[in-house]
């Protein structure tokens, strides 16, 4: 039996991948999660064999939820459900040790042969994804690493960038990520510096705009 834990923040979304997967018969789902902090702390608690995790998400995306996740050394193979086949999220993704991405335009039967690929150790990506995966091998001097200043960020520096995203304060911030509100305002001026922006208008057009936070 396959032990899945779901990540996504929309439950009729949610409802619908779980009812999907327990008629399977050989998949167990563990539970579920509405953010990135929290895939990642029942991941942690619930050691699944596969997390099936939305990449946009609140609080944590699913690119910075699995790297807080390869960090913790868990056994649990992510595969991240996307909207977007975006080559940026592509490899940062396969960077960041996710062995599935399916685009939600193909979630059906596909998700179940995903979710046992994943499971056995392989990877799979829909063929769209496998499109972009093979294209930037035969040109490796793509547009990847030239257009997203987001990697420059510290894990730290994109969550709190998304944080200011999705329009929480400092202070609010702060008690979130048990730091001061001074530290998040150094923060906010470090991501404006490294991002080269004026404003936090600024900050949130960066996040919409390399896909960090959903329109």
């Amino acid at each position: 039996m396959i032990r899945v834990l779901i990540a996504e923040d929309h439950l009729m979304v949610r409802a619908g991948i779980r009812a999907l997967l327990e008629k399977a018969g050989d998949i167990h789902v563990l539970g579920e999660a509405s953010n990135g902090q929290e895939a990642i702390e029942m991941a942690e608690q619930l050691k699944p064999d596969v997390l099936i995790m939305d990449i946009m998400m609140p609080r944590l995306n699913g690119i910075q939820a699995a790297e807080n996740i390869r960090d913790l050394k868990l056994p649990t193979q992510i595969l991240l459900l996307s909207m977007y086949s975006d080559e940026g999220f592509v490899h940062q993704a396969l960077q960041y040790g996710v062995k599935g991405y399916v685009l939600k335009s193909s979630v059906s039967d596909e998700l179940l042969w995903a979710v046992r690929a994943v499971a056995s150790g392989k990877t799979y990506l829909s063929s769209p994804v496998s499109e972009i995966v093979m294209e930037s091998a035969i040109n490796p001097h793509s547009t990847l690493q030239e257009g997203d200043p987001l990697s420059s960020l510290s894990p730290r520096e994109k969550e709190i960038l998304q944080l200011i995203a999705e329009e929480y304060t400092s202070a609010e911030i702060g008690k979130m990520l048990f730091i001061s509100e001074k530290t998040v305002e150094k923060h906010r001026a470090r991501l404006m510096e490294k991002l080269n922006v004026r404003n936090l208008a600024g900050l949130v057009r960066m996040a919409v705009k390399y896909h960090l936070v959903d329109k």
